[in-house]
C-alpha cells in the first residue's frame, strides 16, 4: 500500500497480503541506551545482527584500526559523515576513502583505519561466526527465524575483487527510489534524509516474502510500524509494534510482517536500508541500483 508517489509501487512485488504460519519477533537494537559490545582504545562498537547479517556500529578514535583476517566474504563499510575519511588495505594495496562514502571490501585480509576517528559502520554476514556470536542480540538466532531461505551469495564482481568506493553524493532522480548499491552480500539504500516528522499521509506500509530488512537509523528517530498476518492458529498471533527507536539503532524486520516507518524528529532524520543478500526486485529495476554495471545479478532467482 504504497502512496501514489513513490517509485515502489511499479515493483512486481508489490501484492496484496503475504502467506505464511508462523512469525518471527522484530528486533529494535538501541545502541544509545545500551552499553558496547566492545570499548577499548579503538573507540566504542555495538554488534547486532539479523539472520544473514550483522551491523558493527562505530565511534572511532583517531588512529584506530580495524582489521579482518582471513575473512570469509565481501563486506560494507559506511563512512556517513562527509568530516571523516578511511583508509582501506587490501592485499598490501591501501587506499584512502573519503567520509560520506560506501565501500566493499573484498575477501581475505584487510584493515579499516580511522585517520581522525568519527563513525563507521560494518556490514557482515553472519558467516563471520566470530562477530555472529558477540551480537547483542545473538541468542534470538538461536535457532534460524521462520520464512527465509539459507543466505547464499550474489555472483562476484565483473573484473575481479578490489576495494570499491562510492559517493553518496548523488543526486535524486525522478522514479528512483534512494540511493542503492550492492555488492556480492548486501544491498544498501542510504534514504535520503527528510527535516521533521514524516507526513502521516504518505506511510508506505508493506512486505517482503522471504527476507529481513535492516532498517539503521543514523540520524533523528522513527516509529517503526510493525503488524503480523492473523492466520487461522490463534497461537501464531502477534500484536502489532509501534516502536520508537533513536539513533543509532538497528531495527530488524522479519518477513512477512507489513511494516513502514515514520520520521518522528522536528530536525533531520536518516535511514540506510540493508538487505543480505541483494534485493531481486530492486536489481530488476533499471537505474535503481548505481553499480550495477560491477555486480551482475544471479541468472534466476532460484539460484539466490
Amino acid at each position: 500500500m504504497y502512496n501514489s508517489s513513490d517509485p515502489r509501487t511499479s515493483l512486481a512485488t508489490a501484492k496484496s497480503g503475504p502467506e505464511a504460519s508462523e512469525f518471527a519477533a522484530a528486533e529494535y537494537l538501541k545502541f544509545y541506551e545500551t552499553a558496547p559490545q566492545e570499548d577499548d582504545a579503538r573507540g566504542r562498537t555495538w554488534l547486532g545482527r539479523g539472520q544473514n547479517f550483522i551491523i558493527a556500529h562505530t565511534e572511532a578514535k583517531p588512529g584506530a584500526s580495524f582489521s579482518r583476517t582471513a575473512q570469509i566474504d565481501e563486506y560494507a563499510v559506511l563512512l556517513p559523515d562527509a568530516d571523516s575519511s578511511a583508509t582501506i588495505t587490501w592485499r598490501g594495496r591501501t587506499e584512502t576513502v573519503a567520509g560520506y562514502s560506501l565501500c566493499f571490501v573484498p575477501p581475505g585480509d584487510s584493515t579499516v583505519t580511522m585517520p581522525d576517528g568519527g563513525r563507521v559502520v560494518r556490514m557482515f554476514s553472519t558467516r563471520s561466526e566470530d562477530l555472529a556470536q558477540a551480537c547483542v542480540n545473538a541468542s534470538a538466532y538461536a535457532t534460524p527465524h521462520p520464512n527465509i531461505p539459507p543466505f547464499q551469495p550474489w555472483p562476484e564482481p565483473r573484473g575481479g575483487y578490489k576495494v570499491r568506493a562510492y559517493s553518496l553524493d548523488v543526486p535524486p532522480e525522478p522514479g528512483r527510489f534512494g540511493r542503492i548499491w550492492r555488492c556480492t552480500t548486501f544491498m544498501v539504500n542510504v534514504l535520503p534524509t527528510e527535516t521533521g516528522p514524516r507526513d502521516i499521509n504518505k506511510l508506505s506500509p508493506h512486505y517482503h516474502d522471504d527476507f529481513e530488512q535492516c532498517s539503521l537509523a543514523l540520524e533523528g528517530s522513527y516509529t517503526h510500524h510493525i503488524r503480523w498476518p492473523w492466520t487461522p492458529s490463534l497461537d501464531a498471533w502477534r500484536a502489532d509494534d509501534h516502536e520508537l527507536c533513536g539513533s543509532p539503532s538497528v531495527t530488524v524486520i522479519p518477513p512477512p510482517a507489513i511494516h513502514t516507518s515514520r520520521g518522528m524528529d522536528a530536525g533531520v532524520n536518516q535511514l540506510v536500508d540493508i538487505f543480505s543478500p541483494p534485493r531481486f526486485d530492486f536489481s530488476e529495476k533499471q537505474g535503481w541500483v548505481l553499480n550495477a554495471d560491477e555486480y551482475p545479478m544471479p541468472a534466476n532467482k532460484g539460484a539466490q
